[in-house]
């Protein structure tokens, strides 16, 4: 059995209660009263942290890529949308101060090395790796030399590449995540046995990062053995936004909570047993009972 990883007070891993991530992500659309509101639902829906995402925009984009024409509510280009989706130091410190007052865990996907080393400060209980930088040895690295547990995504890649990126992190302190980067993704497309292939190769915690409409997929994937389920979370699935459609509304969350722990508590220990509760049953309805037929 894999070593369980302590995030925050939480230790997530196979003896333990599912850990339930709802990542806002860019869902709050650049605006913090929309940030606390989504903190506040994940909060309400029994999540023990949310997510969001930090880029240092002119690292992670090219000049041309940001002059790109684009209309959004920020401007008329993808850098005035890129640069009006980051939150800054006063806005992450409101979060911080907002979520510690919740008894709410919040981390951070980096896409770069300085968005790592700003978010430092804010003594992070982890650091997650999006799927899109699973192949980025660098910023790997980079993560790992400040000592935290780290969560990774497997989306878009091949087994190779996964058994490249746990060479570079190594497996102290690592979750990894069964995902499928398509947006929305098909149930077709999800692979949950990759969940038992990932245990079987890696003996680290496997979570499962879903990006698919409804919750019957994502139970499933906490009943083979993910133990941690990270999914988007929006107030509605209709705003603006390009994660808002892949994403689970506050009652939805809610659900998936309720109807995981549900498949917690009725998975048992495996061992076959009649239950005492069984036993006025049995008296009533078999005609004969015991291990024997007596003569």
């Amino acid at each position: 059995m894999a070593p369980a990883v302590k995030i925050g007070d939480k230790m997530v891993g196979e003896q333990h209660p599912c850990f339930f991530v709802a990542e806002i992500g860019i869902n709050h659309n650049g605006d913090l009263g929309t940030a606390k509101k989504l903190i506040d639902a994940a909060s309400l829906a029994g999540c023990q942290a949310v997510k969001f995402q930090k880029r240092t925009v002119d690292v992670v984009y090219t000049k041309e890529e940001l002059a790109r024409p684009r209309e959004n509510p920020f401007g008329a280009t993808n850098g005035d949308l890129k640069r009006g989706l980051e939150f800054g130091a006063d806005q992450y410190r409101e979060i911080d101060r907002y979520c510690r007052d919740k008894g709410m865990l919040w981390f951070v996907s980096c896409w770069d090395e300085p968005s790592v080393d700003f978010m430092e400060p804010f003594n992070p209980p982890c650091y997650k790796i999006a799927s899109a930088s699973l192949t980025d040895d660098k910023l790997l690295r980079h993560h790992r030399k400040y000592g935290r547990p780290i969560i990774i995504s497997t989306g878009m890649s091949t087994l190779e590449e996964v058994d490249h990126a746990i060479e570079i992190l190594g497996s102290k302190d690592l979750i990894l995540m069964q995902a499928t980067s398509t947006y929305p993704a098909q149930p077709t497309e999800l692979n949950l046995r990759a969940i038992a292939t990932f245990k079987d190769r890696y003996r680290v915690p496997i979570g499962y990062s879903g990006h698919e409409v409804g919750l019957a997929t994502s139970v499933a994937a906490a009943a083979l053995g993910a133990c941690m389920i990270e999914r988007h979370i929006t107030l509605d699935r209709a705003m603006w936004g390009s994660d808002q459609a892949a994403s689970v509304e506050p009652q939805g969350f809610a659900r998936l909570v309720k109807d995981v722990r549900s498949v917690e508590a009725a998975m048992g220990d495996g061992v076959k047993n009649r239950l005492a509760a069984e036993v006025p049953i049995m008296q009533k309805l078999r005609r004969e009972y015991g291990i024997w037929k007596k003569a």
